[in-house]
Parts: C-alpha cells; structure tokens; sequence
C-alpha cells in the first residue's frame, strides 16, 4: 500500500511539473480542496469532455444536450430534496481536532478486512501455485473466514445504520470496530452529525430584497427543469435522453486525495426518460452502454468493477457504481442510477404546474421514469493519469518517464523537430507543422539535443513525433517516433496526416464503440 502511495505522490507532483494540474491561487499557498487545470491539462480534460459528449449525442439519435445555468430558483433544491437530505455524516476526534466522514471511516475498516482476505489468497496462490483453488480456499482457510464474517457482520450493520441515517448506530459502530484517527491515534470521538454541503450566497441588490440561493451540488436538476422545454421543442418522443457538462460546488469537509474530492468540480450527465415500467431493462443496458465506453481506452477489464449500492437514495430503485482501480484502491468515477418518477413529480408538486408526458401510442399523459448516468471529470482525467504513468526500465539502464494516454486524449497528438536548428532544417518543420495543425494538436520544439525532447515529450504523453533532418530535403521523409514502443521509422510527409489522424481523433475512439 505505501509504495502505492508513493506512486500517487509522484502522480500528483507530474501533474504539476508538466503543465496538467496546479493548485489553485498557487501564489496564495493555494485554496483548500480547489485546483487549476493547466495547459496541457485543460486539453485533456476537453478531449475527456469531447469523448464522452460525441459518445451520447452523436451516436444516440434520441439524445440532446443543454447547458443550464449554475444559480437556480432556491425551491429547486427544495423540491430535490437538497435543502433537508444532501447531508454527511460528520464525526471529530477532540485530540486531533479532525473531523472525518463516519461513513468513510466505517467503509475504510471494511476495506482492511477485505486486504487482509487478499492477502491470505495471494500467500497461498505464490505457495500451491497452478494447483490453488481459490473458491475452496476462501471456504475452508480459518483466517479467511474469520475476517470474511467480521466483514458481513460490519456490512449488515452499516447498511442499516445508514438506511435509517441512525447516527448512534453509526458512533457505535466506529466505537466498536476501535476504529482511531489516523492522526491522533486514539479514540477519543464526538457524537456524529448532519452537515448540509451546499454552498449558499445572496442575489439581489439590496440587504432588503435579497434572496438565498445556492450553487447547484449537482448538474441533474437543470436537466429536470428543463424537460418540458427540450421535449416540445425538440418534439422528442418518449425513450429520449438529455446530456449536460458543467461545474458543480459542494462543501466537502473531507476533500482529499488530489482531484479526487473538490469543492468545486465539473460533472458530465445524461438523464434518460423512459416509460414506467420498462426502468430495471434501461438500468441494465446503461450500465452495459457505460462500461464499455470505459473499457474501450484499453485499460484492461480487470481494473473496473460494478459497485450495487447497499444504501439506495430516497429516489432510488436501483444504483451502481462504475469503479475504477486507483493507486489507493477501487473508487468510483461513475454512477448509474435508476431515479424513478421521484424529481418530475417533485417539481411538479413545487411549481403547481403539469409536466407530464403524453404518450401518442398509448393515448395517455404519465411522469416519465428517469436513467442516470452521471460521471466526475475530474475523477475520469484522475484514474486515466494513474493508469497512464509509468517509470519505465529501459535496457540501456536508464529510466523515462512516460505517459502512455489513449492517443485520441492526449493533449498534443504530435511533436515536430528539426534535427539541427540550421540549414533549412526549421522551415521544413514548421512547413510540416502549419500543413497539420488544423487536424489536431502540434507542437513544434527546437530547443535540446533530440533525446532530451522525446522525453519531454513522453512526460506529458504525446503518442508522435516527427524529426526533420537533412535526408528530409532530399526526399521529402521524415522520422516518426512512436511513444509507447519507442519505434522509428522513415515515412513519407505525405503520409503523416493519414497514419496519425487515423489514431488520434476522437472519431477513432467512437468507431470502436459502434
């Protein structure tokens, strides 16, 4: 686990180094829980963002995108459920001072029963080898089974406790399992409370006049409100979908772990109305659609995992959660949520006004059930740099690191250098560079001998580059590199644009998801 740690520093640390992630108000000694993408950052991010949105709008013909604003009538939130319900369990330690999630704290100490069962399996799988039989082993090992029945008992309890929010269960528990402050290392806790995480602020012009309003912890309820407008505007017809990427706020008391957990993050989500009825067969082709938009970077299958909830939301009748192998453990990035008619109806209790769906086939008015996805950018840019870095071992001895990106993400698709900076060499370069520029991101780099710029080049995951040197003049070849093999070949300029373009769009991304 430390070396996994260590891993994530290092991670963090890249980010900053090479242009992806910064600190916000770094000037400042930063703000807490808040961060800065840089410029090779924001073009991944956007890249993420293009993929996901091109992956709903343009390969579903019944899916239309909005943008709603970030300030929203105050009774929204109201109606969401917001305002009474969108609380975390809080607990403090009185000798540290620290306040944690009881409900972080409680699934961390199932996370140490499950490690330790791993670690039974992994000794006995190095010990018996190809003849291990890991069902029998799990069933018959005295260690196992008593960590895996510390584990269900723990998970029986803490799924009622949270069912019914019973906040002395939740003490108990922590008191009983002798779960400490990692800090501190006592057990010197509080009572556990409620804490609201919404950020509130005024509008209006004057102290009289003024109004309560929230920034929305969530990008959802703007789709809500507006889907009588999109229907009947956009005359859609009933299964249909509505896309939105846009910034969300929440008052995070444990923000942790890098862009794992902000204050202030940007959600990518797709509420699809259905029928009443037809809700768990939608719920099963989501989940089927998302997970393969996932596995389809290549990260291998292994490294997600399907997360049902214990814990439904009030408005839930089925939820999971995507989960992606992080250096700190399987974590979610996404969440497929079966939301049943729970917002429509609210709101249209909240606004007195009808916005319910008439349905021509059935001849008869109904408040459509809703699918959704929602997805963190921020956690999708976080879990696609961890798997992506790597301190690779060459044979010469040396070490480089590299980024090895899905090609259509990252944020420059090819680097040009001339060989020397003389002799025409740079023109050439620059003339290979404006011919290609329009069709995706170059960057053009003279400085250092050629070594040195392939690594700066591997750092920040540039899946090309292109050296011009003086048989360049003579034929019209250059040198193209590839990242992940380090290969070279002499190719012709003419055809760059056909090899690299085939890889890098966003377009090759899609084509594998038909």
């Amino acid at each position: 686990m430390a070396q996994q740690e260590d891993v994530f520093k290092k991670i963090v640390s890249h980010c900053k180094e090479y242009g992806f992630v910064f600190p916000s108000s770094d000037i400042y000694d930063g703000l807490g829980a808040v961060y800065d993408y840089g410029q090779n950052g924001v073009e991944m991010k956007n890249n993420i963002k293009q993929y996901w949105w091109q992956s709903m709008v343009l390969l579903h013909d019944n899916i239309v995108g909005i943008d709603s604003s970030i300030f929203m009538h105050p009774t929204i939130w109201k109606a969401s459920g917001h305002v009474d319900a969108f609380n975390d369990p809080l607990i403090d330690n009185r000798d540290s001072k620290k306040r944690y999630r009881a409900d972080v704290l409680i699934e961390e100490q199932m996370a140490k029963y499950e490690d330790k069962i791993a670690k039974e399996i992994a000794k006995a799988k190095k010990k018996f080898g190809d003849s291990f039989d890991e069902a029998q082993f799990r069933q018959t090992n005295p260690r196992v089974l008593e960590n895996q029945k510390k584990f269900d008992d723990l998970h029986t309890r803490y799924s009622e406790a949270m069912n019914a929010m019973d906040l002395d269960m939740l003490k108990q528990i922590i008191l009983d399992e002798e779960i400490v402050c990692p800090i501190s290392g006592t057990r010197n806790w509080t009572d556990v409370r409620q804490f609201n995480l919404m950020f509130s602020t005024e509008m209006g012009a004057s102290a009289d006049s003024s109004m309560k309003i929230y920034l929305r912890p969530e990008t959802a309820q703007g789709i809500f409100v507006n889907y009588l407008n999109v229907q009947k505007t956009g005359r859609m017809k009933i299964p249909f979908g509505i896309a939105q990427i846009g910034k969300a706020f929440r008052n995070e008391i444990v923000a942790r772990q890098f862009i794992f957990r902000m204050r202030e993050f940007e959600q990518m989500e797709m509420q699809f109305f259905i029928k009443p009825g037809t809700e768990l067969d939608w719920f099963a082709k989501w989940k089927e659609t998302r997970m393969k938009w996932h596995q389809n970077l290549g990260f291998g299958s292994e490294n997600y995992r399907f997360h049902d909830h214990d814990k439904l939301a009030h408005y839930a009748n089925a939820a999971t959660d995507i989960e992606f192998r992080m250096p700190f453990g399987f974590k979610e990035v996404e969440g497929i949520h079966s939301r049943t008619n729970f917002d429509l109806s609210q709101h249209e209790k909240f606004c007195g006004k009808q916005i319910k769906y008439f349905d021509p086939e059935i001849n008869e008015s109904y408040t459509p059930y809703v699918i959704e996805t929602s997805i963190g950018v921020d956690r999708m840019f976080l879990s696609i740099m961890c798997h992506s870095y790597e301190e690779e071992k060459l044979e010469n001895g040396e070490t480089r690191t590299v980024l090895h990106l899905p090609a259509a993400l990252a944020p420059v698709k090819l680097a040009v250098f001339p060989l020397t900076k003389k002799d025409g060499l740079p023109e050439k370069a620059m003339e290979i560079m404006n011919d290609l520029k329009f069709h995706f991101n170059c960057k053009y780099e003279e400085k250092d001998q050629i070594g040195k710029r392939y690594r700066r080049q591997d750092a920040i995951g540039t899946p090309f580059c292109v050296t011009v040197d003086h048989q360049t003049l003579e034929d019209n070849t250059v040198t193209l590199r590839y990242r992940d093999t380090m290969e070279q070949k002499r190719v012709n300029i003419a055809d760059l644009r056909g090899i690299i373009e085939d890889q890098v769009t966003i377009t090759s991304l899609l084509k594998k998801l038909q």
